[in-house]
């Protein structure tokens, strides 16, 4: 009981007691200055990297942006891709920079960075694969929108070109949507760009063996001078092939305009055909003939 009384005379003591001026002078005003100063220039030096990096950033950005602008065959998309990863990786650096200037290991955060990105990279190499198989078409061009280009053997209408597909219609209509590296990996054969403007037509009909192989030459050659869509150079080549079971098969070749060549082809095989019954070629169907042997009974 003496000892609770005791102690609670020296809290009432304590807080009765008016501070004393000695705590307050005791406090370390030289640590203040030469810490205090420190922090500051760290926050200042901190801003002017930011500052800095920023305007760094915008001018490298718009530089790029003008000296793409220049190049009028080159997709926005790939302008834009190109002036947000350069104004980006300078922000970055940037911000590293910064956070160095506040005693933060940049080489910890450089290694983070790096195992984030790698580790990103092999869950989206898909993604990225498709990116960039993109960024090599909308380059390199080996087609545009509206063109016509045959590839892993289906013929495909092109409608737009992005970054991770192409988007795309058959001839009959449906809508295709192909993942630009498999486009990219594969052979291209643009059906709408030609060399010289023209594309050649060939087309192979069956005659009998008994038809008149010059007579079915000058029925054809008489098809294609009716037609002016049929040029008459480069030269023409009509001739035989092959000798098949059933038919002498004849070879024409004619070049046309890349617009008119599908109808062109069909044109020409109703006109041919025809015109060869009309002038008694006939073209046969495969047949065989069979022979029936009976051998002779053995006297028993």
């Amino acid at each position: 009981m003496l000892r609770s009384t005791s102690m609670s005379e020296q809290n009432a003591a304590a807080i009765d007691t008016p501070p004393d001026d000695d705590v307050i002078g005791s406090f370390d005003w030289n640590w203040l200055m030469t810490h205090g100063w420190q922090y500051a220039e760290n926050i200042v030096g901190a801003l002017v990297v930011l500052i800095i990096g920023w305007m760094v950033a915008k001018f490298a950005a718009n530089t790029v942006r003008r000296g793409l602008d220049k190049r009028e065959r080159l997709d926005p998309l790939i302008k834009l891709v190109c002036v947000k990863l350069i104004r980006g990786t300078i922000l970055l650096v940037t911000l590293v920079a910064v956070l160095g200037k506040f005693g933060v290991q940049t080489g910890a955060i450089i290694a983070v960075l790096g195992g984030l990105g790698l580790a990103v990279g092999l869950a989206l190499q898909g993604s990225l694969s498709n990116i960039a198989s993109g960024i090599m078409l909308m380059v390199t061009r080996p087609f545009t929108v509206g063109q016509v280009i045959k590839a892993s053997g289906e013929v495909y209408i092109i409608d737009d070109i992005g970054l991770i597909a192409t988007k795309a219609h058959l001839p009959d209509g449906p809508t295709v949507i192909m993942p630009n590296n498999k486009l990219w990996g594969s052979e291209i054969i643009n059906l709408s760009t030609m060399h010289d403007d023209l594309r050649r037509l060939d087309e192979n009909f069956g005659i009998s063996y008994t038809d008149d192989i010059d007579r079915a030459f000058a029925i054809i050659t008489s098809v294609l001078d009716a037609d002016e869509r049929y040029l008459k150079e480069p030269d023409r080549l009509i001739a035989v092939t092959s000798l098949d079971d059933s038919s002498v098969n004849v070879l024409c070749r004619v070049w046309v305009k890349p617009a008119d060549w599908w109808l062109a082809k069909l044109d020409l095989i109703k006109n041919v055909k025809q015109a060869f019954d009309r002038e008694g070629i006939t073209i046969p169907f495969p047949q065989r003939d069979v022979h029936l042997f009976q051998e002779s009974k053995s006297d028993s």
